[in-house]
């Protein structure tokens, strides 16, 4: 009897491993390639007079930035070739491992203070930040919640509130960093999830209702987040106190007008406006592309959001429920952090540090979009190829033709 070692050595097929090549959605991929490139730039541009300061060279920040790409790209790889029903059996793992990085980051000694937050846990030159991780973590563990519980969800109380005993400790967690903005993005997308597994309108108006209770005394509970509520209705109140970001930031979308300054020739980033590259980019995009670089950004990412809820709507159609549950999981949190973010940078919301996705500079944040975008890549494949239960066995005449794609 012979082996035969090409059987042996043969990968899991994924997206890019078929024997028709590579096999992915260049739409979703394009989108957030073109958002990916055009944060690379603008954190070229933005940050060039800190990194100056800082270090001596002005593409610093950029030469980081570009690394955590570089990472991000392969873990977008990695999960690609990762079978969803692998993430499915993983879930409850996920959820310890979160619950367990978001108790190391408040452990004085192991967690990194950064202006005043403890967000962040250091590995030598690098600080990752659990509060990213956690919240791709939730997103998969309530998927399978979902699945496994769905009609005790739309039927029943305890359906709807057990996933709650999960969520609210996980919540206090982030709010003892404290990181106000991760909380809100994560039950965001919680209730969302939960509405589109089928809770009922009046369980979800009333979950809707106490949530808003909890952020009202939330915000009261805190001085400085009743501050910035209070700055950001008349931020010029105090120009040159607490209102001096976000009045800095509109000076920034002022000066851009239509068409805007140049790229490379904000005058905000000259340490006139904090966290330029960070939390703050967007303004500083709007400042040198104007108002027809704001729209085209805003266009991308409404792109890429719509995009990943049509994929979860697709693994609906193809009854692979889990796989819709995650997508439309990750669709929301890009959706809340896209909405906060910009809402800080024009001043419809109070001050809060958020990151951009796909375009803020900050590693934590750049890997986990990147790796979020291969998990829908991943799930629009085996939607769309009907070859992603590891159940299934595969042979050479599975890849023979290319598929319709239809989308």
């Amino acid at each position: 009897m012979s082996l035969n070692l090409k059987n042996i050595i043969k990968p899991y097929p994924s997206p890019i491993i078929t024997g028709r090549g590579i096999d992915l959605d260049f739409p979703m991929l394009a989108g957030c390639l073109a958002l990916l490139g055009l944060g690379l730039v603008m954190i070229t541009s933005a940050s060039s007079e800190v990194a100056a300061v800082q270090s001596g060279n002005t593409l610093y920040m950029m030469i980081r930035h570009l690394v955590y790409l570089v990472i991000g790209l392969g873990a977008c790889i990695v999960t690609m070739m990762i079978p969803i029903a692998t993430w499915q059996r993983l879930g409850w793992l996920m959820l310890i491992g979160a619950f367990g990085l978001l108790v190391m980051v408040i452990v004085p000694g192991i967690g990194r203070e950064v202006n005043g937050s403890m967000r962040w846990i250091g590995f030598g030159a690098f600080n990752v930040q659990p509060s990213e991780i956690a919240k791709v973590f939730v997103v998969i563990y309530l998927a399978g919640y979902l699945v496994r519980r769905q009609k005790e969800v739309r039927e029943s109380w305890m359906g709807f509130f057990k996933p709650f005993i999960v969520l609210l400790p996980m919540a206090g967690l982030l709010l003892m960093e404290p990181d106000f903005g991760a909380t809100v993005v994560m039950m965001g997308a919680a209730a969302a999830m939960l509405f589109l597994g089928g809770v009922g309108l009046f369980r979800f108006t009333l979950m809707v209702v106490l949530a808003v209770a909890a952020v009202t005394i939330l915000v009261q509970a805190q001085p400085y987040r009743m501050a910035r509520l209070i700055t950001f209705t008349d931020p010029w109140s105090d120009q040159f106190g607490s209102g001096y970001q976000l009045t800095q930031a509109l000076i920034a979308f002022g000066r851009g007008e239509w068409l805007g300054v140049g790229l490379g020739n904000s005058v905000q980033k000259q340490f006139y406006l904090p966290e330029a590259h960070t939390d703050f980019v967007f303004s500083v995009l709007a400042e040198e592309l104007g108002v027809v670089g704001s729209l085209c950004t805003v266009g991308l990412f409404v792109f890429v959001c719509v995009r990943a809820m049509y994929i979860g709507l697709w693994a609906e159609k193809a009854k692979q429920f889990f796989a819709a549950y995650v997508a439309y999981g990750l669709a929301f949190l890009w959706i809340g952090q896209f909405l906060i973010n910009i809402g800080v940078n024009v001043g419809l919301l109070p001050t809060k540090g958020l990151t951009l996705p796909f375009l803020s500079y900050g590693g934590s944040s750049l890997v986990i979009c990147c790796a979020c975008l291969g998990l829908l890549l991943r799930i629009e494949w085996e939607s769309r190829t009907h070859l992603g239960s590891e159940e299934m066995e595969f042979s050479e005449s599975d890849f023979a033709e290319e598929p319709t794609h239809g989308r």
